[in-house]
């Protein structure tokens, strides 16, 4: 995990988000690269006939949307002591440097993320002032890369004790391959599935058999799912082991069933207070 993307937008979480980001890039020495992340201003702009004065006072507020994005992502990596670097230059260790030709919306995050190692996003809000779903959703689904999801609280450690929400999936099998480089640093990490959550496919044991001719040793557990949901079930069992961070494959049903009825990707996206990795 050499390269970091971090959409950076002024929101009551996105100290988390650069704190987290800048956890998972010490442990590997990484680039982190970040970019304002706005709307477009062709999705501000309604159907009704536009003035030229309207369009303009959109353009400064752009303008200014993007300034304070940047001063808040090179003022928090000064304040760490990161040094810049721009992408051609750095390589020799953990380095950030600023994207000033990004476009507004959220398709870029999707289309730019895929050359970078890991996109840090905040955990979806409620609020409009908060991280914005469509955000997740570009990344997730556009990017073919993992996203790390920052919990509204920063994180003081990331990837020492790790929980992977195995439910044997497609979606968990990407999620876990793409998680490799943090569980080989990891200290302890665990294989939790939840009995009568899962969908066809290999056992926990048979993951950790995989994972340990690969270098890392892990536990499996199984836990009964009871009158509660695979979501509670996971995070529950995460702050009971004191991990820290969580390995999940996302929206193994799908989308539009989970915003139905509920599901175990949209219970932890709302409720996790640790960072998680996804993958779709």
């Amino acid at each position: 995990m050499k390269t970091v993307l971090v959409p950076v937008e002024p929101h009551a979480s996105i100290q988390s988000v650069l704190e987290t980001a800048l956890l998972v890039g010490g442990k590997f020495a990484a680039h982190i690269e970040g970019f304002a992340l706005r709307p477009a201003i062709g999705n501000v702009v309604t159907m009704d006939p536009v003035n030229s004065l309207t369009v303009v006072s959109l353009r400064e507020n752009d303008l200014e949307i993007i300034k304070e994005a940047r001063g808040i992502f090179e003022s928090f990596m000064r304040g760490k002591g990161v040094p810049n670097a721009d992408g051609a230059g750095a390589g020799a260790g953990l380095s950030c440097a600023w994207f000033d030709g990004a476009p507004g919306g959220e398709d870029f995050v999707g289309n730019y993320g895929r050359v970078f190692d890991l996109i840090v996003l905040g955990r979806p809000a409620k609020s409009r002032q908060g991280p914005r779903m469509a955000t997740l959703e570009s990344a997730l689904f556009e990017s073919g890369r993992p996203v790390l999801l920052a919990p509204p609280a920063p994180p003081r450690d990331i990837g020492d004790k790790i929980l992977i929400a195995w439910n044997c999936s497609t979606e968990q099998a990407r999620a876990t391959a793409f998680a490799m480089p943090l569980l080989r640093k990891a200290a302890r990490v665990v294989i939790c599935t939840v009995d009568g959550a899962t969908v066809p496919g290999p056992t926990g044991e048979q993951m950790a058999r995989n994972l340990l001719r690969n270098g890392v040793r892990a536990e499996t557990m199984t836990v009964a799912l009871g009158q509660r949901r695979a979501g509670e079930v996971i995070l529950a069992q995460a702050e009971a082991l004191g991990s820290d961070l969580i390995v999940k494959g996302a929206y193994t049903q799908s989308r539009l069933r989970q915003m139905i009825f509920g599901g175990t990707t949209q219970h932890i996206l709302t409720h996790a207070t640790v960072p998680v990795l996804l993958a779709h």
